[in-house]
C-alpha cells in the first residue's frame, strides 16, 4: 500500500487503486502515438498489481505505522512468480506486460538469491516465446511497455503526492527514443504534462484513499480492521494542455 502522512494521522492508498489509476491516464493517451494492442496493455497496468493483499498481509512497520510498499525490501520470489503465471490467462500479451515489468523491477538484484535468478532467467526466455507467437519485434514489446511503466510511474507520483509546488517541472520518464515527459502543477491547481501527450486537451482522473487517525497499530490485523471502517475520500487530478 502507499502511505502519507495526513493532518489526522495516515492518508492509504492500496495497490489496486493506484494500478486503476495508471490505467485512467492510459485510457487518455493519444490515439495516434498508442502502441500496438492498446487495450490489451491498459488491461496489463490495471490488474499488475492484483497480488497486492494489503489486508491479509503485514502491513505495518516494526513501530507499528503503516507500512508503506518503498519500505518493503525482500524479494518473495513465489508471489511475484505466481503474479507472471496468473497473468497468462489474461493472455500472453498481458502476461509478457507483466513479465516485462517484472524483469525490469527485479534484474538490479540479479545475483542476490539464486531462486530470484532462475525467475529472471525464466522471464527473458518466456519473453522472447510470446514474441515469436505473438509475431511481434523487440522494438515494439518495448514501446509497449514504456507506455506501461510511464502509465505506472505517473500514478505513483499522483498517488506518493510528489508533485512539486511553485510551478515547478517533475521527470516523469524518459524514453528509449530520447523524448523526457514531465509533470507541474499549474498556477491555477491542475496539472500539464510536457510534451503533451494525451489525445484530450483537459481531463480528470481519480483514486480512492483511506483515512486513519491512530498513528500506531499493535499489529497487521488491528490496521486491517481499522482500514475496513475508515473514511474514504476520492483523490481527483484534472490535467489541462498548455
Amino acid at each position: 500500500m502507499i502511505v502519507n502522512q495526513h493532518q489526522k494521522g495516515w492518508e492509504i492508498i492500496y495497490h489496486r487503486a493506484h494500478a486503476l489509476l495508471a490505467a485512467e491516464i492510459a485510457g487518455h493517451w493519444n490515439a495516434k502515438e498508442r502502441p500496438i494492442r492498446w487495450l490489451e496493455t491498459i488491461a496489463a497496468i490495471s490488474h499488475h498489481d492484483d497480488l497486492e493483499k494489503e489486508w491479509e498481509e503485514k502491513n505495518i512497520t516494526e513501530a507499528g505505522a503503516p507500512l508503506d510498499f518503498t519500505l518493503i525490501k525482500d524479494i518473495d520470489v513465489p508471489k511475484i512468480r505466481q503474479l507472471t503465471q496468473n497473468a497468462r490467462y489474461r493472455g500472453r500479451w498481458v502476461a509478457m506486460m507483466i513479465s516485462m515489468h517484472m524483469s525490469f523491477l527485479h534484474e538490479g538484484n540479479r545475483g542476490q538469491l539464486p531462486e530470484l535468478d532462475e525467475f529472471l532467467d525464466e522471464q527473458l526466455k518466456n519473453q522472447e516465446q510470446w514474441r515469436k507467437e505473438l509475431n511481434i519485434t523487440k522494438d515494439e514489446a518495448v514501446k509497449a511497455y514504456e507506455f506501461f511503466q510511464w502509465c505506472d510511474r505517473l500514478s505513483l507520483i499522483l498517488c506518493n503526492r510528489m508533485i512539486p509546488v511553485g510551478e515547478r517541472a517533475l521527470e516523469i520518464a524518459t524514453l528509449s527514443d530520447g523524448k523526457r515527459y514531465d509533470v507541474m502543477q499549474r498556477s491555477d491547481g491542475n496539472l500539464t504534462v510536457t510534451p503533451w501527450p494525451f489525445q484530450e486537451k483537459e481531463f480528470t482522473v481519480n483514486v480512492e484513499a483511506c483515512y486513519v487517525e491512530q498513528l500506531q497499530f499493535a499489529s497487521s490485523a488491528e490496521l486491517s480492521q481499522a482500514l475496513q471502517t475508515a473514511p474514504i475520500k476520492t483523490l481527483e487530478w484534472t490535467f489541462v494542455k498548455s
